[in-house]
C-alpha cells in the first residue's frame, strides 16, 4: 500500500525500478570518472597490459597517486579494472582496451564519456531554461568546441576517407580529380583538413560561426601547409552561394541551428545541379516510441535536452534537437528542393545516420 496516495502498489515492480534507479547512479558516476580516465590519459598508460600498483601507474602518468588510487576504486567496482589484492595490482583487460584508449580510435567510447561534464558545467542554467525558456549559447558549455573536436576525429576524421566517402559512388575518383567541396558548420576543420590533404587538386572551403572555432581551423592550415583550403565566419542560415560547389558535407550540424529550414535551403542554392550534398546527423526517429529499443536514446535526448536544442533556442529558433529524426529530416531536404535522400548506416558508428542527397 502506498500510504501517501491510498493505492495498492506492486512491491515487486516498484522494487526492480528501485534497483534500476541504482543502476542508473552508477552508471553516471562511471561515466564521470571514464571522462577523467580519458582526459588524465591513465586508460592509454594501462593498456599497454602491464599489471601495475597505483604508484606505478601514477608515475607513468605523471599524476597524484592518491587520486589516482580512488580513481582505481571506482574503476574496480565498476568492473572496468581487475585488482588483484595479493599483489595490489590493477590491470585494464585488452577486451576493455580496446573501447577506451586512444590507439583504438575510431572504437573508443570514453571519448564520448566527456559530454557528462559539457552538460553538468550548465544544469543551473538549463533549470533556469525549464523555469523561463530560452536557452544557452555554445559560449556558455565548458569545453565544448575540445569535446566536439574530440568526438569528430572519432567518428569523421578517422574513418572519413575510408569509410565515409565510399558511401557515395565515384567521389573519390572525382576529389582526385579536382572538384569544389564546402563544409557547413565545419567547427575547428579537421575533416576538411583530411580532405585537403588527401585531395590536393580539389578546393575546400569550411563555413562555421563561431570566430573561436574558425580561429583554430586556420591556425591547423597554417600548421598543415595547405593551400587548397580556407575558412570563414558564416552564418549558417545567412550565406547565399548560386550552384557554386560540387560536394557539400555537414557533420552533426543541422540540428543545432536556429533556421534549420533556411541552411537546408541555402546548401541546396550553393550545390551544383548533380552535385551531392552529404549530411551525417544523429540516428534516430522522429518519433519517440520508435526509439525505445535504441541503444544509446537515453544518452541522445539527454545531449539534445541540455546543448543541441538549447543552443537553438537561445537564438528563438526551432530548436529541432539531435532527435530530430529520419522522417523529419527526409522530409526537411526534400522541402529545401533535393530530388533523392538516401539514408545508410555504417558499423564502426552507432550513433549517427548518413544522408547522401541529390540535386
Amino acid at each position: 500500500m502506498c500510504t501517501m496516495c491510498n493505492t495498492t502498489i506492486d512491491q515487486s515492480k516498484s522494487d526492480q525500478f528501485a534497483e534500476q534507479m541504482v543502476s542508473h547512479l552508477n552508471s553516471a558516476a562511471i561515466t564521470a570518472m571514464c571522462s577523467i580516465g580519458y582526459r588524465t590519459g591513465i586508460f592509454d598508460i594501462m593498456g599497454e597490459k602491464n599489471p601495475a600498483t597505483s604508484l606505478e601507474i601514477a608515475d607513468k602518468a605523471k599524476l597524484n597517486e592518491r587520486y589516482v588510487r580512488e580513481w582505481l576504486g571506482a574503476m574496480v567496482t565498476g568492473k572496468i579494472i581487475h585488482y588483484d589484492p595479493d599483489t595490489k595490482t590493477y590491470v585494464l583487460p585488452q577486451e576493455h582496451a580496446a573501447w577506451l584508449t586512444r590507439k583504438n580510435s575510431p572504437n573508443n567510447i570514453a571519448v564520448t564519456t566527456q559530454w557528462l561534464h559539457v552538460i553538468s558545467s550548465v544544469e543551473d542554467r538549463i533549470v533556469e531554461c525549464f523555469q523561463k525558456g530560452g536557452g544557452l549559447s555554445y559560449d556558455e558549455y565548458n569545453r565544448f568546441h575540445d569535446v566536439m573536436a574530440d568526438e569528430s576525429r572519432q567518428t569523421v576524421v578517422i574513418p572519413l576517407i575510408d569509410r565515409l566517402l565510399p558511401l557515395v559512388d565515384g567521389i573519390k575518383e572525382k576529389l582526385e580529380a579536382g572538384i569544389t567541396v564546402l563544409d557547413v558548420g565545419c567547427g575547428s576543420g579537421g575533416a576538411l583538413i583530411t580532405l585537403a590533404e588527401a585531395f590536393p587538386k580539389s578546393s575546400f572551403t569550411g563555413y562555421d560561426f563561431s570566430s573561436d572555432a574558425v580561429k583554430v581551423a586556420k591556425d591547423n592550415i597554417d600548421q598543415n601547409g595547405l593551400r587548397n583550403i580556407d575558412f570563414l565566419v558564416k552564418d549558417a542560415s545567412a550565406f547565399d552561394d548560386q550552384e557554386k560547389f560540387d560536394l557539400i558535407f555537414t557533420f552533426d550540424s543541422v540540428h543545432d541551428q536556429a533556421k534549420p529550414d533556411k541552411m537546408l535551403k541555402n546548401i541546396y542554392n550553393a550545390l551544383k545541379l548533380g552535385g551531392t550534398y552529404f549530411c551525417q546527423d544523429i540516428a534516430g526517429s522522429s518519433y519517440v516510441h520508435n526509439n525505445v529499443d535504441l541503444p544509446l536514446a537515453p544518452f541522445m535526448y539527454t545531449i539534445s535536452c541540455t546543448h543541441c536544442m538549447s543552443v537553438s533556442l537561445a537564438q528563438d529558433g526551432a530548436g529541432l534537437g539531435a532527435m530530430w529524426g529520419k522522417e523529419l529530416a527526409c522530409e526537411m531536404m526534400k522541402d529545401a528542393g533535393f530530388s533523392s535522400v538516401d539514408v545508410k548506416e555504417l558499423e564502426h558508428d552507432m550513433i549517427n545516420y548518413y544522408y547522401i542527397v541529390k540535386k
